[in-house]
């Protein structure tokens, strides 16, 4: 399941994160690639203990967006990194750790922190079995997507690209089993909002409960 979740962070949220950023030190981001990933790398990572503060930010926010609790079910965040990309630089196609820090990834996101119009390239591809989507978001909002897609970041040619991208170990193992129970919820959340507490509400509700019963994994 490929997920947009518009406006992850305010307005006032995302300029501190940003003014953190802008005063970050910065390091070559093939520091934390694989082997294999290391050779098609070439974007810069902020200290992560500089900014510890604005990471701890953006996983309480995130944390607190329920749709994306819906979709993830979090068991942990591995990994937070903010990876900046100036003209010239790129990720060419890869496929994430399956482990990192000893924590599985399940599922992987972007936030964006650059206005769209304020670089040109830098669209974030996913590959899957249909082909390939391009994706460039507004400031402040996010990307949910499987760590198993093949992914890659275009060129930069102008301007900068700012971004947080991060790993979920999640409750729910199975990619299918997430999108089901999402999915669930949402159709959960219609009938109440149209109908209230009726009697096809209660059988979703038994049934997505009884689903997670079985599916969750601690």
């Amino acid at each position: 399941m490929i997920l947009h979740l518009s406006q992850c962070l305010d307005s006032a949220e995302l300029e501190a994160v940003c003014e953190a950023a802008a005063n970050s030190r910065y390091h070559d981001g093939r520091d934390t690639a694989g082997a294999a990933a290391g050779q098609v790398k070439h974007n810069q990572q902020a200290d992560s203990t500089q900014i510890a503060g604005l990471l701890r930010l953006v996983e309480d926010r995130l944390r607190s967006n329920d749709l994306f609790m819906k979709a993830t079910y979090p068991a942990g965040f591995p990994r937070l990194i903010l990876s900046r990309y100036l003209a010239g630089m790129r990720y060419g196609s890869h496929v994430d750790e399956a482990l990192i820090d000893g924590q599985r990834t399940d599922i992987s996101f972007t936030l964006f922190l650059s206005p769209p119009e304020s670089y040109q390239g830098g669209e974030l591809v996913l590959e899957d079995t249909t082909g390939e989507r391009t994706w460039k978001l507004g400031a402040g909002d996010l990307l949910l997507y499987p760590a198993t897609y093949l992914h890659r970041v275009n060129e930069v040619s102008e301007g900068e690209r700012l971004v947080v991208v991060g790993w979920v170990t999640s409750r729910i193992r199975d990619a299918g089993r997430r999108e089901s129970l999402f999915e669930l919820q949402q159709s959960l959340h219609e009938e109440f909002s149209h109908r209230g507490k009726t009697e096809q509400f209660d059988r979703l509700s038994r049934l997505r409960n009884n689903l997670l019963r079985q599916w969750l994994d601690y």
